[in-house]
């Protein structure tokens, strides 16, 4: 349990450093994962009908959940490299803080 509740803690101090760019590369991570288990599952059973296109989706979302662990790990690692890229190619974000 504690291993969670530190994965917890590098996460929402992730996204208390980078903010929108943190929440981007996890929503991505998310989706890309989920898509990728949809269409995994998707070709390999022949199902008519719209029951099996959300037992499709749900199953596909119950795989993405237990990948977890590794979306966390990858979003605390690529959030960093997706920052620097973008500070590299528009230039630093504005700063709110006024003098």
């Amino acid at each position: 349990m504690t291993w969670w509740k530190a994965q917890g803690e590098k996460l929402k101090t992730l996204f208390a450093e980078y903010g929108t760019i943190a929440l981007v590369v996890w929503l991505a991570i998310f989706l890309l994962t989920l898509l990728g288990f949809w269409v995994a599952i998707s070709t390999g059973f022949e199902v008519d009908g719209t029951a099996g296109s959300v037992g499709k989706f749900w199953a596909a979302y119950a795989a993405t959940q237990l990948t977890k662990p590794i979306r966390i790990g990858a979003t605390v690692v690529l959030t960093p490299v997706v920052a620097g890229i973008r500070h590299r190619l528009l230039g630093p974000p504005a700063s709110t803080d006024e003098p």
